[in-house]
């Protein structure tokens, strides 16, 4: 089976916004960057590349590989495109074969039909080249994907298994949990660095706090994870076990801290249970307070939050007392930078705030804007007199 001999076609999905970063990340990585659409960055790679994509990335959800694409306006054109493939490129006769699927804006609209037929194009395909009547599908999980779009067909094998979100750390979420992915994009776009502190005073679960905290360790966030691609027969054990080494000699010390804090003794249970299983106690420092009640002595900070809002959780009356101990805390720390996701476009009426940049993001299915007021940057001076 080469499906690793040669470099892949590989892609990337991610929440819409966070393109641009997961392309940084590939980069970061020094991966070939081939195109980025909404919601994919596509990449060129061998079993290196991916397995560095699996083990890194922190904004994308998951990876596959893109095995075909083709015009399909009928089930005939679906069946002989898929049929005429090399399946036994990529899947052992033992594999086991799972097919989902999703459908828009095209003909063949039907997602239920459209796995059949392709599950019965490829077990035509692998008859053809095995010798083979029946498959005993009793070996490692390879799980296609038929995606509709405007009538192109594209196949997609999954290397990924869970989603890249699900880090191994969230023992249980709170009301309405952030996922980590988009909870490392927040800190991320903020350009933070460890050298200054940094606050979630909304914190609930403390996905923000653990995911800066993993940033600011230089952890890989998918070490302590197991993938699809490592199951394969083809998987080179050797390299994935180098590859994880490396990831852990790459760690940076953690000799800074981030302050987490809420109102909801309960929520926050959850929260210190989630940072020790992340490895990040002693970095992450988790207290019950009130948002009216957060003050910090450094003159430079960074605050990043995701708020309660309405669509949310919060009755509106609640949300607006918040927002007006937001508007006394940014009060207080005028210096510092201030980031807030949230859904409610009239956060900065509120808060009597123009924000110097807005980026448009989704929380779930929740449309939201992420709101940044930027403080001013530290002198060498000032910066060193808030060290010490």
């Amino acid at each position: 089976m080469p499906i690793f001999n040669t470099p892949q076609t590989l892609v990337a999905a991610c929440s819409f916004g966070l393109e641009a970063l997961v392309s940084e990340e590939l980069r970061n990585l020094g991966i070939e960057i081939l195109q980025t659409e909404n919601g994919k960055v596509r990449f060129r790679g061998g079993q290196a590349e991916l397995a560095k994509a699996l083990l890194w990335l922190r904004t994308a959800d998951r990876i596959g590989i893109e095995l075909a694409s083709f015009p399909a306006e009928n089930f005939d054109e679906l069946f002989d495109q898929t049929c005429a493939l090399p399946w036994e490129d990529w899947l052992p006769p033992d594999a086991v074969m799972h097919i989902t699927g999703r459908s828009h804006k095209s003909k063949l609209f039907s997602v239920r039909d459209c796995q059949a037929l392709v599950k019965k194009a490829l077990i035509k395909a692998m008859q053809r080249k095995y010798k083979l009547q029946t498959f005993p599908e009793d070996g490692a999980l390879y799980k296609i994907e038929i995606s509709m779009l405007n009538d192109q067909a594209t196949l997609m094998l999954d290397t990924t298994g869970p989603s890249l979100h699900k880090r191994g750390y969230r023992s249980d979420a709170g009301e309405a949990p952030l996922k980590e992915t988009l909870a490392a994009a927040l800190v991320l776009l903020s350009r933070w660095e460890p050298s200054r502190i940094l606050c979630d005073p909304c914190c609930g679960s403390g996905t923000i706090a653990i995911e800066a905290a993993l940033i600011g360790l230089n952890r890989a966030p998918g070490l302590k994870r197991k993938f699809t691609a490592e199951t394969w027969p083809e998987a080179d054990l050797k390299l994935w076990k180098t590859l994880r080494t490396q990831a852990q000699e790459q760690e940076l010390p953690g000799d800074f801290r981030i302050l987490a804090s809420d109102s909801d003794s309960k929520v926050l249970r959850k929260a210190r249970q989630n940072a020790q299983n992340a490895g990040v106690s002693d970095q992450v420092a988790i207290q019950t307070l009130n948002l009216s009640e957060f003050r910090s002595r450094k003159k430079y900070g960074v605050l990043i939050t995701n708020p309660p809002y309405g669509e949310r959780i919060g009755e509106k009356a609640e949300v607006l007392a918040l927002y007006k101990d937001l508007k006394a805390l940014m009060d207080s720390q005028e210096t510092w930078s201030w980031f807030v996701l949230s859904a409610d476009h009239g956060l900065e009426t509120a808060i009597n705030r123009q924000a110097s940049k807005r980026r448009k993001l989704f929380n779930g299915k929740i449309p939201c804007q992420y709101f940044q007021f930027f403080g001013p940057f530290p002198s060498r001076h000032d910066f060193a007199r808030d060290e010490a």
